[in-house]
């Protein structure tokens, strides 16, 4: 099996944006928001591994940045693009911050929504470090119930926000789910990211960057951004009055009403 990165293209603007989905998500999502971007927009919109038609020839190994970039310049090349824009949700920012880290003169506009891989995770942590945890949670995916009776041991004694086990359990209600987010949390282990380089980055390269974020989100707590986001010269922040599930549909509509945010 060969490693398959599918991607589709919406709209026929001479700007265009790459658009990564977030968990248990698929390109299609994108197309809903050609009217959002505007008609001077074109979509480039991946789906992520472990996700839709796209594949690793290797699934059970980590990716890398390196191979990331080269996968994801192989579709610039072939769609003679040059410059372009990013757009990212949740974990679909790992997928735009190597882009951004391998071609930051090319990129004109980040937008980030919700963006995983600029805090520590709890979740994510488990899934990675230690070790042993490895195999708690592979195991998991054949019998999840030891696992959700911890879940609920953590939030009946207050160690986790009620909000994060809920996102969980959505997570690991079918074994399709668990092992789509088992095989996601290991094989993008390897997608991390100093902040101080993509602050540096921005900066030189004068991106401007919007966040939006959740005010109740509690998978992407908009106040552990809050010392990134400042280091930033030409960022942007957007808080909005919702969790994570809620979060796509908010930035929509706030980005209908607010079209000079759009680019």
């Amino acid at each position: 099996m060969k490693t398959l990165l599918n991607y589709r293209r919406y709209g026929t603007g001479p700007r265009v944006v790459l658009a990564f989905h977030g968990y248990g998500q698929q390109e299609s999502y994108w197309r809903s928001w050609l009217d959002v971007l505007g008609p001077d927009v074109s979509v480039l919109s991946f789906d992520l591994f472990y996700h839709g038609r796209s594949r690793l020839a290797r699934p059970d190994a980590p990716l890398n940045k390196n191979r990331l970039g080269e996968l994801l310049n192989d579709v610039l090349v072939q769609e003679n693009v040059g410059n372009f824009g990013l757009l990212a949700f949740s974990m679909g920012a790992k997928f735009a911050l190597t882009l951004l880290e391998q071609y930051p003169a090319r990129v004109e506009k980040l937008w980030l929504i919700a963006p995983d891989g600029l805090q520590r995770q709890f979740w994510y942590s488990l899934a990675t470090y230690p070790p042993w945890m490895r195999g708690v949670l592979g195991r998991a995916v054949l019998r999840p119930q030891r696992l959700l009776g911890w879940l609920d041991t953590l939030e009946e004694r207050r160690l986790v926000h009620s909000g994060l086990v809920r996102f969980a359990r959505w997570q690991l209600d079918s074994r399709e789910k668990r092992l789509r987010a088992y095989r996601s949390w290991l094989g993008f282990r390897s997608l991390t990211f100093q902040l101080s380089k993509l602050s540096r980055l921005l900066n030189q390269h004068h991106i401007p960057v919007t966040f939006f974020l959740g005010r109740h989100d509690q998978v992407i707590p908009h106040a552990g951004l809050a010392r990134f986001i400042a280091s930033i010269k030409g960022a942007q922040t957007v808080l909005l009055d919702t969790g994570h599930g809620g979060l796509l549909y908010d930035v929509a509509a706030y980005l209908r009403r607010h079209p000079e945010v759009r680019w």
